[in-house]
């Protein structure tokens, strides 16, 4: 399908081409000391915004919807009894065979150590995106504001980290780091990336469960705790996506082809990663459950597979849109479950 808009791209020389007549404002630098005229990039999804004016809007929207966790979540509270600690229907086992032979207190119980386990993952998360953000901003002009917001969102990063961390505490249930084998492709990961690969692997990360919590913080059924968490969480990282899908956008225009390639078979591998490792296992055994014939149910599930799905659809969508999920990486999108 032909997009709406031509797409533009780097001309051998480094730069690309000017629209004839445009030019960026006097003392608009738009990149923090790259000379780049981003009035004529444009992709399917439209022209890029300035990427100096996107950083100064987000961090205004910083300045006045910030949150201490620490101060403003009542963590000396005790869990309410009969309450979920993550809506029932994002449970993985939720509408199973063995769903419905678990008495109602194994099924709390399971939502309790799932939001312990996805917790552990969102700290994980965010310790790598921390690291990425910290390499992309390296070589970028230190007074400019895309710089100065990559930092703001570092420090968001942080208390989101322990705002994770306490919570586990407060639910009682323990730490579910990732495997070994995921840790240490992280650890590759954080390293190696490119940056269109970097942004890529963080809105994977972010979505997902930006998605889900976006349904839990208004569920009366949910503990309170849990929910103020969520809040905190989703207003937050309404801006770390904005900014992560505008740099996406612009990498795609810009980056070499070799690193566009590279991009759509990482996201494509990382995409299969994330579904892997969203569940950790061991929550089935820690609640009494034969923890292969959970697994094996969970993979059956219809509903979770549309569960999943909804979680990645505008993601996909805009991944889609971009030129991200083209020829081999829309197959191991597939593969993961999060794309039909």
């Amino acid at each position: 399908m032909t997009p709406p808009h031509p797409v533009t791209r780097l001309p051998r020389g480094g730069a690309p081409a000017k629209a004839p007549g445009k030019g960026r404002p006097p003392g608009s630098s738009g990149t923090g000391g790259e000379d780049i005229d981003f009035e004529a990039l444009r992709d399917a999804l439209g022209a890029l915004r300035d990427r100096e004016r996107v950083a100064e809007r987000l961090l205004a929207s910083s300045a006045r919807h910030s949150f201490d966790p620490d101060t403003e979540l009542e963590w000396e509270s005790p869990p309410v009894a009969g309450l979920w600690y993550w809506p029932p229907e994002l449970v993985s086992l939720y509408d199973t065979p063995l769903w419905y032979r678990m008495s109602e207190e194994q099924r709390v119980d399971l939502s309790r150590h799932e939001a312990a386990a996805l917790a552990s993952l969102g700290i994980w998360f965010e310790l790598i995106l921390m690291q990425l953000l910290v390499r992309h901003i390296y070589d970028k002009a230190m007074t400019s504001s895309h710089v100065r917001y990559a930092l703001t969102e570092i420090a968001d990063e942080c208390r989101h980290s322990m705002m994770f961390a306490r919570a586990i505490r407060w639910t009682g249930a323990p730490a579910y780091p990732v495997s070994r084998h995921h840790h240490n492709l992280g650890r590759l990961f954080k390293t190696f990336s490119t940056t269109p690969g970097s942004f890529t692997a963080t809105l994977l990360g972010e979505e997902v469960l930006d998605w889900m919590q976006r349904l839990t913080f208004p569920d009366e059924r949910v503990q309170p705790l849990i929910r103020g968490v969520t809040r905190i969480h989703v207003v937050e990282e309404a801006r770390h996506v904005r900014y992560a899908r505008e740099e996406l956008r612009r990498q795609m225009l810009t980056a070499p082809r070799w690193d566009r390639e590279f991009t759509r078979l990482g996201c494509g591998g990382f995409a299969r990663v994330f579904s892997v490792a969203f569940i950790n296992p061991e929550v089935y055994t820690r609640v009494g459950l034969d923890r292969r014939e959970a697994v094996a149910q969970v993979r059956a599930s219809e509903h979770r597979r549309a569960v999943m799905r909804d979680g990645a659809h505008k993601l996909t969508g805009f991944l889609d849109g971009i030129g991200v999920l083209r020829g081999p990486a829309r197959r191991m999108w597939r593969q993961s479950g999060l794309l039909a």
